[in-house]
């Protein structure tokens, strides 16, 4: 007789996949008029359902149920949804990028990377009591990188099609990549001060396994300093951020030679080669999962090694790249509804016993928001001159630099640092007590308001009429007449579209537009080759129907 099975599995991928249907329906609403993006609403969603409302989604009765299971599901969760995604950011930047712009790049991971964590540090020194000046360092280092996921969706989403100059879009997808990985040492420093300075009781037989579960980078409790530095500088700069890069280039770069070997003889499919950068995010969380190393900045390495000669991408360009966009959809929905299902809420206010407050977090969250990134943006803008023009880049490129996954992931991670409960000192205990609400607090907060920020600065251009940006017209492709136009373009002609300012292909002339393959042409070759006629016939455009469009746009000028 059939029977009800309500079962967690059953629960979960229903409420997903009745997500991704409705959003599905309305996207282009909600992404190219509203600016909202997946991240607000599936946080939203994960709110309402999780265990603070309609107890759907709750990862503590997932599996077998067992004690404190939520915390690795949580970083198994984050580690996957973030490494394949740093892959697809990394083989998405033009050609060499980490050579041509290797200034700018170590500008935004030394000198601000550190601003950002001092400053932050002070803002919950400030605000959250009960914590040492080691712990609030620890807690900065956790929300000091700007978040993957979210800042793609800055660098890349419509808003940034109308208004971003691409070179401010590349570095702030490229700064995004990299620092995620390079959060490690400033993370790992606090933390092995912080066991210096403790003098914890030595533990019992049984309790010497679970002192620190996922120890890389941290070192022997120590009371000499130089031992402790000297850790991490072995354990922390050379095994976690020296291995990891050079592991990420030298699978990369095999990567790049398989994939160039299999084109030529043919023997790769759309299908296989559109999903190589996703299978190559999978193996790298994995085998760095096994040794040991950042497998965050492995995988944005690789991506870049990938595509280091800009043939990948100019081969997902030729096969009209849609698998990867999906997966990143895909996994945003997933990983931000699930994110909203764990937030504890229980632990946002207890004024008894850790004395975090509702009051204190805002407090907190606008000091983070106005301190953190602002200011040492515009300290050093003038040292990036190629990449930000102007302070109001820099005022642009330090407000956007959102708290997200990236922040809960260094956040579980840090917790299997320490040892638990019974054996820790009271200033770890403290530590411990105060860093899932802050972290989970401001991940949240930055969601919302980052989130928000983007509708509100949009309205805000169309009142002043500033215009969107008119270079680089690229002639795309229209491949149904259902296809809506793209963010920052209009129709061309029954078959075409105009596009402006695209993130992924640069020219240096509206007017010279790039060939297109003829409706009418076959070739077995993955390269596309044209006659002379089908070129001057392709890269014909009607320079009237480009000024008129030119005159309907709004406003006087972008950023």
């Amino acid at each position: 007789m059939p029977a009800l099975d309500v079962s967690e599995l059953n629960t979960v991928v229903s409420v997903l996949g009745a997500f991704t249907v409705l959003y599905g329906l309305v996207a282009v609403k909600l992404k190219s008029v509203w600016y909202l993006g997946e991240a607000l609403p599936a946080v939203f969603i994960g709110m309402l359902l999780g265990p603070l409302a309609a107890k759907f989604l709750d990862a503590k009765r997932w599996g077998s149920a067992a004690e404190d299971q939520e915390d690795a599901i949580t970083l198994g969760v984050m580690r996957v949804m973030i490494g394949i995604q740093l892959v697809i950011a990394g083989y998405q930047l033009p050609a060499k990028y980490g050579k041509l712009h290797y200034k700018e790049l170590i500008v935004c991971l030394v000198p601000i990377m550190a601003m950002m964590w001092l400053a932050t540090s002070v803002c919950i020194l400030g605000t959250i009591p009960k914590i040492s000046l080691l712990a609030a360092m620890v807690i900065g280092a956790c929300v000091t990188s700007t978040d993957p996921i979210l800042s793609q969706a800055v660098a890349k989403g419509p808003f940034a099609d109308k208004y971003v100059p691409r070179p401010l879009r590349e570095i702030i997808s490229a700064e995004a990549g990299a620092n995620d990985g390079f959060a490690s040492p400033f993370l790992m420093l606090a933390v092995n001060l912080l066991r210096l300075t403790e003098n914890r009781r030595e533990p019992l037989l049984e309790e010497t396994t679970n002192l620190v579960e996922r120890g890389r980078g941290v070192g022997p409790d120590t009371r000499d300093v130089g031992i402790a530095l000297g850790n991490w500088v072995i354990e922390t700069l050379i095994y976690i951020v020296l291995l990891a890069t050079v592991y990420g280039a030298v699978v990369g770069y095999c990567a790049k030679i398989g994939v160039r070997f299999s084109l030529s003889r043919k023997w790769i499919d759309t299908e296989s080669y559109l999903l190589f950068p996703t299978a190559l995010g999978l193996f790298i969380v994995g085998t760095c999962g096994a040794i040991g190393t950042s497998d965050l900045l492995a995988c944005f390495v690789a991506g870049c090694a990938l595509n280091w000669d800009g043939q990948f991408l100019a081969e997902t360009e030729r096969r009209h790249d849609e698998v990867n966009s999906c997966i990143d959809v895909l996994l945003n929905f997933g990983g931000f509804m699930y994110l909203g299902s764990t937030l504890p809420w229980e632990q946002f206010h207890q004024p008894d016993t850790t004395g975090i407050t509702y009051p204190r977090l805002f407090g907190l969250g606008f000091l983070v928001l106005l301190f953190r990134r602002i200011p040492s943006l515009l300290i050093t803008y003038k040292m990036m001159p190629s990449v930000v023009k102007n302070w109001k880049e820099a005022i642009f490129m330090g407000y956007f630099g959102p708290i997200g996954v990236g922040a809960v992931y260094y956040l579980q991670h840090t917790r299997l640092l320490f040892p638990k409960e019974e054996i820790a000192s009271s200033r770890e205990r403290e530590l411990l007590d105060a860093i899932c609400p802050v972290v989970y607090f401001l991940v949240l907060f930055s969601i919302v308001v980052h989130g928000l920020s983007i509708p509100l600065l949009s309205a805000i251009y169309k009142f002043c009429n500033v215009r969107p940006i008119t270079e680089d017209a690229v002639e795309l492709r229209r491949r149904s007449i259902y296809v809506p136009t793209p963010p920052n373009a209009f129709t061309g002609d029954r078959d075409t579209f105009i596009a402006y300012n695209r993130f992924f292909r640069p020219l240096a002339n509206i007017a010279t537009l790039p060939t297109v393959r003829s409706r009418y042409h076959t070739d077995n070759s993955s390269v596309s080759i044209e006659t002379e006629e089908e070129k001057k016939h392709s890269q014909l455009v009607d320079i009237h129907r480009v000024d008129s469009a030119l005159r309907a746009l709004e406003g006087p000028n972008h950023i």
